[in-house]
């Protein structure tokens, strides 16, 4: 039996989109032709590989390993099609990155503002989102997460100084209820929590003491998976909330929160850029590869200018 490579990228797309017309839309070709394609690969096959209803495209269970078989393979050969096609030229084409909200220094805009001008024919697709998956099987070429999460096989490239968490609350809320003055104190407060998906327990918040690291199960009176929304309403005086510091860090300097337990917070590896161990690395992921190095690089120096930059392991 021939294989149909073509059949297999259109098969991969729609299953990707979950939709013919986008599919189509995004190849390029008429909703027939991708039609036609599934329809031959399926009979190839001998199975079919997608569950088709009036308003929706699913994949059956073939379907499922024939996408996870096919996905690592097919970027392999994008890759290496680019890198033939963009060597000696500038990296072009959309850049698809997955990153979690609370990577300020990724998010904030300085960085990514700085690449989009160094690389215009380069277009940025970022989904910032905080739920765990393989980002080749999803479609992303690169993700952004804390270190101590990515996996083993990913190659990662750091994009922020070590972190620490804070837990913050209104001045308004701290002359009424008092400060905490160890984490255990926070069961006697109003805890403002947050959970990447509704599916998941609050996060429980962590804190050191000494060289021993513990964590808190507090019970939030308020859980969100909106950063901005325990943020607003922190300021509002609804309770003490927990995050990185990076994000509390203008409302803290204007005085609109207050930090509390700061000595119990302990610093951490922080956030990178991780991406599969390829061997062609397309060249619109190399030009950010290469521009968040040089970016980190120049950020440490502007903190050695100041005289103010820390320790890279401050343990």
């Amino acid at each position: 039996m021939r294989h149909d490579l073509n059949a297999l990228v259109v098969f991969a797309t729609v299953a990707e989109e979950r939709s013919f017309r986008a599919a189509a839309n995004r190849l390029g070709v008429t909703r027939s032709a991708v039609s036609q394609s599934i329809r031959r690969l399926e009979e190839a096959l001998g199975t079919a590989v997608l569950r088709r209803t009036t308003r929706s495209v699913g994949l059956t269970e073939a379907g499922e390993r024939l996408r996870g078989d096919i996905v690592p393979a097919l970027a392999e050969m994008r890759a290496a099609i680019d890198n033939a096609r963009g060597f000696g030229g500038a990296p072009r084409g959309l850049l698809r990155i997955a990153v979690s909200s609370i990577a300020e220094s990724f998010l904030s805009g300085p960085l990514l503002a700085g690449f989009g001008r160094a690389f215009p024919d380069v277009q940025i697709d970022i989904l910032v989102t905080d739920e765990e998956g393989d980002i080749v099987e999803m479609g992303f070429d690169a993700g952004v997460r804390l270190g101590e999460v990515i996996e083993q096989d990913m190659i990662a490239v750091s994009v922020s100084d070590y972190q620490h968490q804070l837990a913050v609350c209104s001045p308004a809320y701290l002359a009424e209820r008092g400060r905490p003055e160890h984490p255990r104190d926070l069961v006697r407060h109003r805890c403002i929590g947050w959970r990447p998906a509704p599916h998941h327990p609050p996060y429980r918040w962590e804190f050191a003491e000494g060289r021993r690291e513990f964590s808190v199960d507090v019970a939030p009176v308020i859980t969100t998976n909106d950063m901005g929304l325990m943020i607003r309403m922190a300021l509002s005086g609804a309770g003490i909330t927990f995050g990185m510091a990076d994000t509390f860090r203008g409302f803290l300097d204007r005085g609109e929160l207050v930090a509390v337990l700061e000595e119990f917070s302990a610093p951490f590896a922080g956030f990178y850029l991780y991406y599969p161990t390829r061997r062609n690395v397309e060249p619109k992921l190399r030009a950010l590869i290469d521009y968040v190095q040089r970016y980190r690089r120049g950020h440490a120096q502007d903190q050695r200018d100041a005289g103010s930059l820390k320790p890279e392991h401050p343990r």
